[in-house]
Protein backbone atom coordinates (compact mmCIF):
# COMPACT_ATOMS: atom_id res chain seq x y z
CA UNK A 1 0.00 0.00 0.00
CA UNK A 2 1.23 3.39 -0.52
CA UNK A 3 2.11 5.92 1.48
CA UNK A 4 -1.26 8.02 2.50
CA UNK A 5 -1.81 11.27 3.83
CA UNK A 6 -5.05 12.83 5.01
CA UNK A 7 -5.82 16.29 3.62
CA UNK A 8 -8.64 18.95 4.49
CA UNK A 9 -10.83 20.75 2.21
CA UNK A 10 -12.78 23.96 2.03
CA UNK A 11 -15.40 25.37 0.24
CA UNK A 12 -14.72 28.63 1.36
CA UNK A 13 -11.43 28.78 -0.48
CA UNK A 14 -8.80 27.64 -2.60
CA UNK A 15 -6.51 25.33 -1.25
CA UNK A 16 -3.04 23.72 -2.40
CA UNK A 17 -0.66 20.89 -1.37
CA UNK A 18 2.39 18.76 -2.18
CA UNK A 19 1.88 15.10 -3.81
CA UNK A 20 4.89 13.20 -3.58
CA UNK A 21 4.79 10.59 -6.30
CA UNK A 22 4.27 6.85 -5.11
CA UNK A 23 2.18 8.77 -2.35
CA UNK A 24 -1.78 8.93 -2.02
CA UNK A 25 -3.58 12.21 -0.69
CA UNK A 26 -7.08 11.25 1.16
CA UNK A 27 -9.33 14.16 0.70
CA UNK A 28 -11.91 14.25 3.46
CA UNK A 29 -14.75 15.48 1.15
CA UNK A 30 -17.38 14.30 4.09
CA UNK A 31 -15.51 16.75 6.68
CA UNK A 32 -15.88 19.89 4.34
CA UNK A 33 -19.69 19.64 2.66
CA UNK A 34 -22.02 21.75 3.60
CA UNK A 35 -24.52 21.47 6.20
CA UNK A 36 -27.39 19.77 4.04
CA UNK A 37 -25.48 18.12 1.21
CA UNK A 38 -25.73 15.05 -0.41
CA UNK A 39 -23.55 14.46 -3.04
CA UNK A 40 -20.55 15.52 -4.69
CA UNK A 41 -18.81 15.66 -8.10
CA UNK A 42 -14.90 15.56 -8.32
CA UNK A 43 -12.85 15.69 -11.32
CA UNK A 44 -9.22 16.22 -12.36
CA UNK A 45 -6.90 17.37 -14.93
CA UNK A 46 -4.60 14.98 -16.87
CA UNK A 47 -1.92 14.32 -14.65
CA UNK A 48 -4.28 13.68 -11.48
CA UNK A 49 -5.19 10.06 -10.88
CA UNK A 50 -8.81 10.05 -8.83
CA UNK A 51 -10.22 7.19 -6.98
CA UNK A 52 -13.97 6.53 -4.68
CA UNK A 53 -13.69 4.57 -2.05
CA UNK A 54 -17.59 3.58 -1.07
CA UNK A 55 -19.06 1.07 0.69
CA UNK A 56 -15.55 -1.13 -0.03
CA UNK A 57 -15.47 -0.91 -3.65
CA UNK A 58 -13.14 0.97 -5.35
CA UNK A 59 -14.18 3.52 -8.30
CA UNK A 60 -11.30 5.30 -10.77
CA UNK A 61 -12.98 9.11 -12.14
CA UNK A 62 -13.96 10.29 -14.28
CA UNK A 63 -16.77 7.69 -14.41
CA UNK A 64 -20.48 7.17 -15.71
CA UNK A 65 -21.60 7.92 -12.19
CA UNK A 66 -21.65 12.20 -11.82
CA UNK A 67 -22.10 12.67 -8.48
CA UNK A 68 -21.13 10.23 -5.80
CA UNK A 69 -23.60 10.02 -2.17
CA UNK A 70 -22.04 11.59 1.06
CA UNK A 71 -23.32 8.72 2.63
CA UNK A 72 -22.04 6.25 3.71
CA UNK A 73 -19.22 8.56 3.97
CA UNK A 74 -17.29 7.33 0.97
CA UNK A 75 -13.46 8.85 0.75
CA UNK A 76 -11.70 10.19 -2.55
CA UNK A 77 -8.01 9.27 -3.10
CA UNK A 78 -5.74 11.46 -5.08
CA UNK A 79 -2.06 10.36 -6.76
CA UNK A 80 -0.17 11.77 -9.75
CA UNK A 81 1.15 10.16 -12.57
CA UNK A 82 4.48 12.47 -13.26
CA UNK A 83 6.54 15.21 -11.37
CA UNK A 84 5.08 18.82 -12.08
CA UNK A 85 6.57 20.96 -14.43
CA UNK A 86 5.31 24.11 -12.34
CA UNK A 87 3.86 24.60 -9.13
CA UNK A 88 -0.07 24.11 -9.24
CA UNK A 89 -0.19 23.13 -12.83
CA UNK A 90 -2.25 20.51 -11.69
CA UNK A 91 -5.67 20.65 -10.07
CA UNK A 92 -9.11 19.10 -8.95
CA UNK A 93 -11.81 21.61 -9.80
CA UNK A 94 -14.74 20.80 -6.98
CA UNK A 95 -17.82 23.51 -7.02
CA UNK A 96 -17.63 25.82 -5.71
CA UNK A 97 -13.72 26.47 -4.98
CA UNK A 98 -10.97 24.49 -7.01
CA UNK A 99 -7.95 22.78 -5.11
CA UNK A 100 -4.86 22.75 -6.67
CA UNK A 101 -2.07 19.75 -6.60
CA UNK A 102 1.98 20.29 -7.26
CA UNK A 103 3.52 17.02 -7.47
CA UNK A 104 7.17 16.72 -6.15
CA UNK A 105 9.36 13.69 -5.68
CA UNK A 106 12.23 12.72 -3.40
CA UNK A 107 13.90 9.20 -4.22
CA UNK A 108 17.24 7.40 -2.20
CA UNK A 109 19.89 6.05 -4.69
CA UNK A 110 23.17 4.66 -4.35
CA UNK A 111 22.32 3.05 -1.19
CA UNK A 112 25.73 0.94 0.13
CA UNK A 113 27.46 -0.57 3.21
CA UNK A 114 28.84 2.11 6.22
CA UNK A 115 32.23 1.19 7.40
CA UNK A 116 33.83 0.60 10.60
CA UNK A 117 36.53 2.14 11.90
CA UNK A 118 37.75 2.35 15.56
CA UNK A 119 38.47 4.49 17.56
CA UNK A 120 38.81 8.32 16.48
CA UNK A 121 38.38 10.20 12.82
CA UNK A 122 39.83 12.44 10.57
CA UNK A 123 38.21 15.35 9.04
CA UNK A 124 37.58 13.39 5.28
CA UNK A 125 39.89 14.37 2.41
CA UNK A 126 39.75 12.97 -0.74
CA UNK A 127 41.07 9.23 -0.44
CA UNK A 128 38.47 9.56 2.66
CA UNK A 129 35.47 10.23 0.72
CA UNK A 130 36.32 7.06 -1.58
CA UNK A 131 36.27 4.83 1.53
CA UNK A 132 32.80 6.19 2.63
CA UNK A 133 29.71 4.99 1.11
CA UNK A 134 27.40 7.37 -0.64
CA UNK A 135 23.76 8.34 -0.35
CA UNK A 136 22.29 9.86 -3.29
CA UNK A 137 19.03 12.47 -2.84
CA UNK A 138 17.34 12.70 -5.90
CA UNK A 139 14.55 15.38 -6.02
CA UNK A 140 12.30 16.05 -9.07
CA UNK A 141 9.72 18.54 -9.22
CA UNK A 142 9.50 22.53 -9.14
CA UNK A 143 12.21 24.13 -7.15
CA UNK A 144 9.66 27.00 -6.21
CA UNK A 145 7.97 24.29 -3.92
CA UNK A 146 10.93 25.16 -1.75
CA UNK A 147 9.59 28.42 -1.10
CA UNK A 148 7.06 27.37 1.29
CA UNK A 149 8.70 24.12 2.45
CA UNK A 150 11.74 22.27 3.84
CA UNK A 151 13.66 19.08 2.72
CA UNK A 152 15.19 17.59 6.09
CA UNK A 153 18.00 15.06 6.26
CA UNK A 154 17.52 13.84 10.25
CA UNK A 155 19.22 10.48 12.12
CA UNK A 156 17.48 8.81 15.25
CA UNK A 157 19.03 9.83 18.07
CA UNK A 158 20.31 6.20 19.39
CA UNK A 159 22.00 5.94 16.11
CA UNK A 160 23.83 9.11 15.88
CA UNK A 161 26.71 7.98 17.64
CA UNK A 162 27.12 5.27 14.98
CA UNK A 163 27.68 7.45 11.92
CA UNK A 164 28.84 10.60 10.24
CA UNK A 165 27.40 12.11 7.01
CA UNK A 166 29.60 14.47 4.94
CA UNK A 167 27.82 16.78 2.14
CA UNK A 168 29.87 19.25 -0.06
CA UNK A 169 29.98 21.50 -3.52
CA UNK A 170 30.73 19.89 -6.63
CA UNK A 171 34.54 19.06 -5.80
CA UNK A 172 36.17 16.61 -3.53
CA UNK A 173 38.08 19.68 -1.75
CA UNK A 174 38.86 19.16 2.12
CA UNK A 175 37.20 22.44 2.99
CA UNK A 176 33.96 22.30 0.76
CA UNK A 177 32.09 19.31 2.60
CA UNK A 178 31.29 19.63 6.06
CA UNK A 179 29.78 17.11 9.20
CA UNK A 180 25.95 17.64 8.75
CA UNK A 181 24.90 14.29 10.64
CA UNK A 182 26.32 12.12 13.29
CA UNK A 183 26.83 12.99 17.45
CA UNK A 184 25.09 16.04 18.77
CA UNK A 185 24.10 16.63 14.98
CA UNK A 186 20.72 14.78 14.55
CA UNK A 187 19.06 17.25 11.71
CA UNK A 188 20.04 19.11 8.03
CA UNK A 189 18.15 21.39 6.32
CA UNK A 190 18.96 20.18 2.18
CA UNK A 191 19.10 22.49 -0.32
CA UNK A 192 18.01 21.42 -3.92
CA UNK A 193 20.08 23.57 -6.29
CA UNK A 194 18.37 25.23 -8.82
CA UNK A 195 19.86 23.43 -11.93
CA UNK A 196 20.77 20.33 -9.89
CA UNK A 197 18.14 17.41 -8.89
CA UNK A 198 21.12 15.47 -6.88
CA UNK A 199 22.49 15.43 -3.64
CA UNK A 200 25.33 13.24 -2.47
CA UNK A 201 26.78 12.60 0.93
CA UNK A 202 28.95 10.74 2.04
CA UNK A 203 28.25 8.20 5.42
CA UNK A 204 30.90 6.57 7.31
CA UNK A 205 30.20 4.16 9.93
CA UNK A 206 31.87 4.89 13.29
CA UNK A 207 31.00 1.59 15.18
CA UNK A 208 31.19 -1.66 14.34
CA UNK A 209 28.20 -4.38 15.03
CA UNK A 210 27.90 -5.54 18.33
CA UNK A 211 25.58 -7.18 21.17
CA UNK A 212 23.53 -4.21 21.33
CA UNK A 213 24.07 -2.68 17.96
CA UNK A 214 22.86 -4.89 15.17
CA UNK A 215 24.72 -2.81 12.71
CA UNK A 216 21.78 -1.06 10.97
CA UNK A 217 21.38 2.67 10.78
CA UNK A 218 18.63 4.76 9.60
CA UNK A 219 19.32 7.83 7.07
CA UNK A 220 15.70 9.95 6.64
CA UNK A 221 14.48 12.64 4.33
CA UNK A 222 11.16 14.68 5.48
CA UNK A 223 9.64 17.34 3.68
CA UNK A 224 8.20 19.94 5.92
CA UNK A 225 5.26 22.04 4.95
CA UNK A 226 5.58 25.70 6.02
CA UNK A 227 3.77 26.78 8.60
CA UNK A 228 0.56 28.73 9.07
CA UNK A 229 0.93 31.66 11.69
CA UNK A 230 1.71 30.43 15.03
CA UNK A 231 1.84 26.52 14.11
CA UNK A 232 5.00 24.51 13.52
CA UNK A 233 6.17 22.87 10.33
CA UNK A 234 4.53 20.05 9.27
CA UNK A 235 5.75 16.90 7.58
CA UNK A 236 4.19 15.78 4.95
CA UNK A 237 6.54 12.93 3.37
CA UNK A 238 9.35 10.51 4.78
CA UNK A 239 11.24 8.39 3.19
CA UNK A 240 14.32 6.19 4.62
CA UNK A 241 17.27 4.51 3.54
CA UNK A 242 18.57 1.60 5.92
CA UNK A 243 22.72 1.17 6.14
CA UNK A 244 24.49 -1.74 7.15
CA UNK A 245 27.64 -1.01 8.98
CA UNK A 246 30.34 -3.51 7.05
CA UNK A 247 31.17 -6.84 9.58
CA UNK A 248 34.94 -6.98 10.83
CA UNK A 249 35.43 -10.60 8.59
CA UNK A 250 38.43 -12.97 9.89
CA UNK A 251 41.12 -14.08 6.81
CA UNK A 252 41.95 -18.58 7.09
CA UNK A 253 45.77 -19.01 6.73
CA UNK A 254 45.30 -20.78 4.16
CA UNK A 255 45.27 -17.79 2.18
CA UNK A 256 48.15 -16.34 0.52
CA UNK A 257 50.22 -13.87 2.83
CA UNK A 258 50.34 -10.22 1.71
CA UNK A 259 52.74 -9.29 4.40
CA UNK A 260 54.54 -10.77 7.76
CA UNK A 261 54.82 -9.73 11.09
CA UNK A 262 57.32 -11.30 13.74
CA UNK A 263 59.13 -10.04 16.54
CA UNK A 264 62.82 -9.57 17.21
CA UNK A 265 63.56 -10.54 21.13
CA UNK A 266 66.71 -10.83 23.22
CA UNK A 267 67.17 -14.51 21.76
CA UNK A 268 65.58 -15.44 18.81
CA UNK A 269 67.96 -13.92 16.08
CA UNK A 270 67.64 -17.29 14.42
CA UNK A 271 63.88 -17.42 13.85
CA UNK A 272 63.54 -14.05 12.80
CA UNK A 273 65.76 -14.50 9.93
CA UNK A 274 64.42 -18.16 8.95
CA UNK A 275 60.89 -16.11 8.87
CA UNK A 276 62.57 -13.39 6.64
CA UNK A 277 63.52 -16.17 4.41
CA UNK A 278 60.54 -17.34 4.09
CA UNK A 279 58.73 -14.12 3.79
CA UNK A 280 60.66 -13.36 0.55
CA UNK A 281 60.38 -16.75 -1.18
CA UNK A 282 56.57 -16.05 -0.93
CA UNK A 283 57.08 -12.84 -2.14
CA UNK A 284 55.70 -10.58 0.70
CA UNK A 285 57.11 -7.90 3.08
CA UNK A 286 58.29 -8.50 6.53
CA UNK A 287 57.83 -5.93 9.25
CA UNK A 288 59.89 -6.43 12.12
CA UNK A 289 58.35 -5.21 15.56
CA UNK A 290 62.16 -4.20 17.39
CA UNK A 291 62.77 -5.29 21.01
CA UNK A 292 62.08 -1.37 22.16
CA UNK A 293 58.66 -1.55 20.54
CA UNK A 294 57.33 -5.51 21.90
CA UNK A 295 59.08 -5.02 25.48
CA UNK A 296 60.57 -8.39 24.76
CA UNK A 297 57.15 -10.08 24.20
CA UNK A 298 57.71 -12.53 21.45
CA UNK A 299 53.82 -13.35 20.92
CA UNK A 300 52.31 -10.94 18.09
CA UNK A 301 49.75 -14.16 17.14
CA UNK A 302 48.24 -13.67 20.49
CA UNK A 303 48.01 -9.73 20.57
CA UNK A 304 46.47 -9.74 17.02
CA UNK A 305 44.01 -10.92 14.89
CA UNK A 306 43.90 -8.98 10.80
CA UNK A 307 40.73 -9.30 9.04
CA UNK A 308 38.91 -6.69 7.17
CA UNK A 309 36.33 -5.01 6.12
CA UNK A 310 33.90 -5.01 2.79
CA UNK A 311 31.49 -2.93 0.75
CA UNK A 312 30.56 -2.83 -2.70
CA UNK A 313 32.84 -0.41 -3.44
CA UNK A 314 35.87 -0.85 -0.82
CA UNK A 315 37.78 -3.31 0.43
CA UNK A 316 39.89 -1.98 3.70
CA UNK A 317 41.90 -3.87 6.56
CA UNK A 318 41.00 -3.74 10.21
CA UNK A 319 43.59 -5.40 12.74
CA UNK A 320 41.58 -6.66 15.56
CA UNK A 321 43.59 -5.92 18.82
CA UNK A 322 43.12 -8.53 21.99
CA UNK A 323 42.08 -7.63 25.91
CA UNK A 324 45.60 -9.67 26.21
CA UNK A 325 47.63 -6.28 26.84
CA UNK A 326 50.89 -7.45 27.57
CA UNK A 327 54.29 -6.26 26.04
CA UNK A 328 52.47 -5.72 22.64
CA UNK A 329 49.83 -3.80 23.84
CA UNK A 330 50.32 -0.76 22.33
CA UNK A 331 51.90 -1.94 18.97
CA UNK A 332 48.69 -2.10 17.28
CA UNK A 333 47.54 1.48 17.29
CA UNK A 334 51.68 2.94 17.16
CA UNK A 335 52.40 0.60 13.73
CA UNK A 336 49.28 -0.51 12.37
CA UNK A 337 45.91 1.67 12.47
CA UNK A 338 46.60 4.30 9.65
CA UNK A 339 44.90 5.98 6.65
CA UNK A 340 44.83 2.43 5.15
CA UNK A 341 44.33 0.25 8.05
CA UNK A 342 41.41 0.44 10.03
CA UNK A 343 41.10 -0.74 14.20
CA UNK A 344 38.51 -2.38 16.67
CA UNK A 345 39.35 -3.20 20.07
CA UNK A 346 37.31 -4.75 22.94
CA UNK A 347 38.24 -5.17 26.69
CA UNK A 348 37.77 -7.74 29.26
CA UNK A 349 36.24 -5.80 32.14
CA UNK A 350 36.51 -9.15 34.05
CA UNK A 351 39.90 -9.51 34.05
CA UNK A 352 41.84 -11.38 31.08
CA UNK A 353 42.67 -14.95 31.08
CA UNK A 354 44.84 -16.73 29.34
CA UNK A 355 42.13 -17.96 26.76
CA UNK A 356 41.75 -13.79 26.05
CA UNK A 357 44.75 -14.27 23.80
CA UNK A 358 44.54 -14.33 19.88
CA UNK A 359 45.91 -17.81 19.74
CA UNK A 360 42.65 -19.06 20.72
CA UNK A 361 41.03 -17.40 17.71
CA UNK A 362 40.95 -18.77 14.48
CA UNK A 363 39.02 -19.35 11.40
CA UNK A 364 38.37 -22.17 9.13
CA UNK A 365 38.61 -21.58 5.47
CA UNK A 366 34.89 -21.52 3.59
CA UNK A 367 33.04 -24.62 4.68
CA UNK A 368 29.60 -25.91 3.88
CA UNK A 369 27.99 -27.67 7.15
CA UNK A 370 25.17 -30.11 7.08
CA UNK A 371 24.22 -28.21 3.70
CA UNK A 372 24.51 -24.94 5.31
CA UNK A 373 27.25 -22.54 3.18
CA UNK A 374 29.80 -20.39 4.98
CA UNK A 375 31.33 -18.64 2.26
CA UNK A 376 33.63 -16.91 4.54
CA UNK A 377 34.41 -20.08 6.98
CA UNK A 378 33.46 -19.90 10.67
CA UNK A 379 35.57 -18.39 13.59
CA UNK A 380 36.84 -21.01 16.00
CA UNK A 381 37.17 -19.99 19.71
CA UNK A 382 39.02 -21.83 22.37
CA UNK A 383 36.75 -22.79 25.42
CA UNK A 384 35.66 -24.60 28.82
CA UNK A 385 33.25 -27.07 29.16
CA UNK A 386 30.95 -25.63 31.79
CA UNK A 387 32.66 -26.28 34.95
CA UNK A 388 33.26 -24.31 38.44
CA UNK A 389 37.37 -23.00 37.17
CA UNK A 390 36.92 -23.35 33.52
CA UNK A 391 38.20 -20.60 31.65
CA UNK A 392 36.36 -18.53 28.84
CA UNK A 393 37.26 -15.92 26.30
CA UNK A 394 36.17 -12.89 27.76
CA UNK A 395 32.55 -12.11 27.02
CA UNK A 396 32.80 -8.94 25.13
CA UNK A 397 34.83 -10.47 22.51
CA UNK A 398 32.47 -13.61 21.68
CA UNK A 399 29.61 -11.08 21.73
CA UNK A 400 31.63 -9.08 18.91
CA UNK A 401 32.27 -11.43 16.99
CA UNK A 402 28.71 -12.94 17.25
CA UNK A 403 27.38 -10.33 16.09
CA UNK A 404 29.47 -9.59 12.68
CA UNK A 405 27.01 -12.32 11.80
CA UNK A 406 29.01 -13.54 8.52
CA UNK A 407 31.14 -16.51 10.40
CA UNK A 408 29.01 -17.96 12.90
CA UNK A 409 31.49 -18.65 15.82
CA UNK A 410 32.24 -22.37 17.35
CA UNK A 411 33.31 -22.73 20.50
CA UNK A 412 35.79 -25.59 21.00
CA UNK A 413 37.18 -27.21 24.37
CA UNK A 414 41.09 -26.49 24.82
CA UNK A 415 40.84 -25.86 28.74
CA UNK A 416 42.39 -29.33 28.34
CA UNK A 417 45.84 -27.25 27.78
CA UNK A 418 47.84 -25.66 30.42
CA UNK A 419 47.71 -22.54 27.96
CA UNK A 420 44.31 -23.22 26.42
CA UNK A 421 44.78 -21.82 23.04
CA UNK A 422 42.82 -23.64 20.09
CA UNK A 423 45.73 -22.90 17.72
CA UNK A 424 48.30 -25.02 20.16
CA UNK A 425 46.35 -28.22 18.50
CA UNK A 426 44.64 -27.30 15.19
CA UNK A 427 45.18 -25.47 11.66
CA UNK A 428 44.30 -25.57 7.89
CA UNK A 429 46.44 -26.05 5.31
CA UNK A 430 46.06 -26.05 2.03
CA UNK A 431 45.17 -28.79 -0.65
CA UNK A 432 44.73 -29.90 -3.96
CA UNK A 433 42.05 -31.59 -3.77
CA UNK A 434 38.23 -32.00 -2.02
CA UNK A 435 37.60 -28.98 -0.38
CA UNK A 436 40.92 -27.20 -0.62
CA UNK A 437 42.28 -27.55 2.29
CA UNK A 438 42.98 -30.30 5.17
CA UNK A 439 42.79 -29.76 9.33
CA UNK A 440 45.45 -30.93 11.23
CA UNK A 441 44.78 -32.28 14.74
CA UNK A 442 46.97 -32.75 17.37
CA UNK A 443 46.95 -36.14 18.71
CA UNK A 444 47.72 -36.98 22.44
CA UNK A 445 46.89 -40.95 21.32
CA UNK A 446 49.12 -40.38 18.35
CA UNK A 447 51.80 -38.76 20.85
CA UNK A 448 51.32 -41.95 23.07
CA UNK A 449 52.47 -44.10 20.23
CA UNK A 450 55.72 -42.19 18.79
CA UNK A 451 56.62 -42.13 22.38
CA UNK A 452 56.47 -45.51 22.72
CA UNK A 453 58.23 -46.78 19.43
CA UNK A 454 60.98 -44.60 20.93
CA UNK A 455 60.87 -46.46 24.10
CA UNK A 456 61.09 -50.28 22.61
CA UNK A 457 64.04 -48.29 20.04
CA UNK A 458 66.14 -47.68 23.31
CA UNK A 459 65.60 -43.96 23.68
CA UNK A 460 63.62 -44.42 27.11
CA UNK A 461 66.44 -42.35 29.44
CA UNK A 462 65.65 -39.30 26.62
CA UNK A 463 64.71 -36.45 28.39
CA UNK A 464 62.09 -33.68 27.03
CA UNK A 465 62.65 -29.84 27.24
CA UNK A 466 66.31 -29.62 27.11
CA UNK A 467 67.70 -26.43 27.05
CA UNK A 468 64.80 -24.80 28.47
CA UNK A 469 65.57 -23.12 31.64
CA UNK A 470 62.91 -23.09 34.74
CA UNK A 471 60.97 -26.56 33.38
CA UNK A 472 60.67 -29.73 34.41
CA UNK A 473 62.70 -32.70 31.89
CA UNK A 474 60.93 -35.78 32.51
CA UNK A 475 62.06 -38.94 30.31
CA UNK A 476 59.98 -41.10 27.68
CA UNK A 477 60.05 -43.92 30.12
CA UNK A 478 58.49 -41.11 33.34
CA UNK A 479 56.28 -40.04 30.73
CA UNK A 480 55.02 -43.28 29.81
CA UNK A 481 54.73 -44.54 33.96
CA UNK A 482 52.46 -41.53 34.78
CA UNK A 483 48.92 -43.12 35.02
CA UNK A 484 47.41 -39.83 36.05
CA UNK A 485 48.76 -38.17 33.04
CA UNK A 486 47.80 -41.05 30.53
CA UNK A 487 44.13 -40.51 31.66
CA UNK A 488 43.90 -37.30 31.26
CA UNK A 489 44.93 -37.62 27.90
CA UNK A 490 43.08 -40.37 26.84
CA UNK A 491 40.26 -37.47 28.26
CA UNK A 492 41.57 -34.88 26.50
CA UNK A 493 41.62 -37.52 23.25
Amino acid sequence: MAQQRRVQLSTQRPGSTVCVLGTELALDVCGSAPPGAASFHAQGTAGVQLWVLSQARSVRLPSSVGRWPLAPRPELLLAMDAPSKDVGDEKVPREPAPHRWSHWEPGWAGMGTGWGREPGWVFPVSPDLQDMSQAVLRTRGPRAIFAGHRLLLHVDFGDADKLRVFHGGGGEELEKFKHVLGGSKLAYTVRPGRHCHESVFYVEGLAFPDVAFPGLVSLHVTLLEGPEKGLLESPIFTDTVVFRVAPWIMTPNTQQPLEVFVCSVADNEGFVAAVGALAERARCPLTVCPAPQNRQDRWIQDEVEFGYVQAPHKTFPVVFDSPRDRGLKDFPVRSILGPDFGYVARQAPEGASSLDSFGNLEVSPPVTVRGKEYPLGRILIGSSFPRVGGRRMAKAVREFLVAQKVQAPVELFSDWLQVGHVDEFLSFVPAPDRKGFRLLLASPSACYQLLREKQEEGYGEAALFQGRRGVPKPTINEILANEELRRFNDYAQ
